[in-house]
């Protein structure tokens, strides 16, 4: 088949994101005129992406076959794989289908949007199976640090979606490694699989194993307990619950997510907690502090999160005392270091003990690593794979690894969002990449921020501002107000005045410069001036501010 052509009986992987970042996981299954989207995730900001709240993926091309899309298929209820829903559904109508607890992360999102009773949701459970245009889709029961996270078997095509391999599950829910295996017997085409721990040698610890370490802190902890976990880990939830009932503390929800999560497992029946070991917030002055255990959120240190607030003692109902111990139950997402770091000083300068991963196993992750990864492999023993959910290099090296349980080079993939992968009897291809990337949330606005108001910002934030405010003669072009030198972020002027009016004199200066009969031409006045102020910092301070100049016409 030639590098153009396309054929109606081509199968169509389309990775709109996930694939070269951890997050933003949505991959598109084309056949004919269906589609249906595999995921719908955002990821948080990076740091220069300076006062964006969220990231979505660019979904032009299903906005162009929006015709076609019919239906979204969610693996879990993480927001790397559902944050995105509530931005996209405006563009893209279509049901949602995933577990019970998947749903009702998600309609808990929706209804802060006004989408919920727009929204179709069609709850299934594992071993469950639909049928979506030419998709037969049956949902597998995998491990996760999430309740309810399924893979997904369509037709030949297999995707893991997040897992990894827990013996010991909490809730004794065990991964379905029976159809995975049945399936690998029947043969599969595709293999597509989570590529997060890639670089971890071994396997990854049960989480069983932290509810006995969260035991040996609860059993020597003598004042009172705070918590912080990410509020969909309702297993670490369960743990703490369990630990807390065990050694007589009672328990208080705090964070939004943290009480809605809690609320929508309890009502679901994934979370157990005994009649009286939950108790309100209000109620937390009342309580000795040896018999309390506060689950907060707020672990990766964010500025108004719950345990930044009790850090930073602006908590309007909590606050942190010498004696109180502080676990941080999650990993350190790469990027939340210093802000985390930050947190953890204001808590020891509160008097507190912070317990944290470095120094204690009270996290494992949610991922396979490289020993459960290749059994995967082997059991699934596909004709072609294609690693995703990962950055490049995790990718690049899921697919060496898959080299080493005996997958040909040639069929396997390693792609990057945008890149199309065909198959078809002939055998399998990459295709065009399409229309891909990144859509930034800021407050209300989606997509109106672009790479080149983030270029602004960080200049802003790394040169500051000048404004030059000068009037000038509409018919004469003479000076008849100012110049006005105001700096943001450059100097105190209070203290520079000295080098303000020098400015002053380099903007009349190059005014000078400029013939009367093109003064009234602002574009060029304006350009001018902003030469003369870039010369002019740049030499004197090494310095290079955003020059904004006002002229006002008279």
């Amino acid at each position: 088949m030639s590098e153009g052509e396309r054929t109606t009986e081509a199968l169509r992987m389309i990775p709109l994101g996930g694939l070269g970042e951890i997050g933003l996981n949505m991959m598109a299954m084309e056949y004919g005129d269906t589609i249906i989207v595999i995921d719908c995730g955002l990821m948080f900001p990076e740091d220069y992406m300076l006062g964006i709240d969220l990231v979505i993926p660019d979904v032009t091309y299903l906005s162009r076959n929006r015709d076609k899309v019919k239906a979204f298929i969610i693996t879990h209820g993480h927001e790397d794989h559902t944050g995105a829903l509530p931005f996209i559904l405006r563009e893209i109508d279509a049901p949602i289908y995933g577990t019970a607890l998947t749903l009702g992360l998600i309609e808990e999102k929706l209804e802060e949007h006004g989408l919920a009773r727009s929204t179709v949701l069609e709850t299934v459970r594992p071993r469950d199976r639909v049928s979506i245009g030419p998709f037969d889709i049956e949902f597998i029961r995998v491990s996760h640090s999430i309740v309810d996270g399924c893979g997904l078997a369509i037709g030949t095509v297999v995707h893991t979606g997040d897992f990894k391999m827990d013996q010991t599950p909490v809730d004794g829910e065990v991964m379905d490694y029976a159809r995975f295996s049945e399936y690998g017997e029947a043969g599969v085409l595709l293999f597509m699989s989570d590529s997060t721990n890639v670089e971890k040698e071994g396997y990854t610890l049960s989480e069983r194993e932290i509810g006995r370490n969260l035991e040996d802190v609860f059993r020597r902890c003598e004042g009172r307990i705070i918590v912080a976990a990410f509020s969909s880990n309702i297993h670490r939830i369960q743990q703490v619950m369990d630990a807390a009932d065990k050694f007589g503390r009672k328990v208080v929800l705090n964070g939004k997510s943290m009480v809605a999560n809690s609320r929508i497992a309890r009502a679901l029946g994934y979370l157990k907690a005994p009649d009286g070991l939950i108790v309100d917030l209000r109620d937390l002055d009342s309580l000795p502090h040896q018999r309390v255990v506060i689950l907060t959120t707020g672990s990766q240190g964010e500025p108004m999160s719950a345990l930044t607030r009790m850090a930073m003692d602006n908590h309007k109902q909590i606050k942190v005392t010498k004696g109180d111990t502080i676990i941080l139950s999650s990993k350190f997402i790469p990027g939340h270091e210093k802000a985390i770091s930050t947190m953890m000083n204001h808590l020891y300068r509160r008097g507190a003990d912070v317990i944290y991963e470095k120094v204690s196993e009270i996290h494992v992750s949610g991922h396979a690593s490289k020993e459960e990864l290749k059994i995967m492999l082997n059991i699934v023993k596909p004709r072609f794979f294609m690693p995703v959910h990962g950055e490049y290099r995790h990718l690049v090296l899921h697919g060496r690894l898959a080299s080493t349980v005996g997958i040909p080079a040639e069929n396997i993939f390693v792609a990057e969002d945008g890149q199309v992968i065909e198959f078809t009897k002939d055998g399998a291809r990459r295709a065009e990449v399409v229309e891909h990337g990144r859509v930034f949330v800021d407050g209300k606005g989606v997509g109106d921020v672009g790479e080149m108001v983030l270029k602004d910002r960080s200049h802003l934030s790394e040169g500051g501002m000048v404004l030059a405010v000068v009037a000038i003669n509409n018919s004469t072009g003479e000076i008849v107000y100012g110049p006005e030198i105001i700096t943001r972020g450059l100097v105190l002027e209070e203290g520079s005045p000295g080098l303000l009016d020098q400015a002053k004199n380099i903007v009349v200066e190059a005014l000078g410069s400029v013939n009367v009969e093109v003064k009234t031409e602002q574009l060029e006045v304006k350009e001018e001036i902003r030469r003369a102020l870039r010369r002019f910092f740049n030499k004197t301070l090494e310095r290079r501010p955003v020059i904004l100049p006002v002229i006002i016409e008279i």
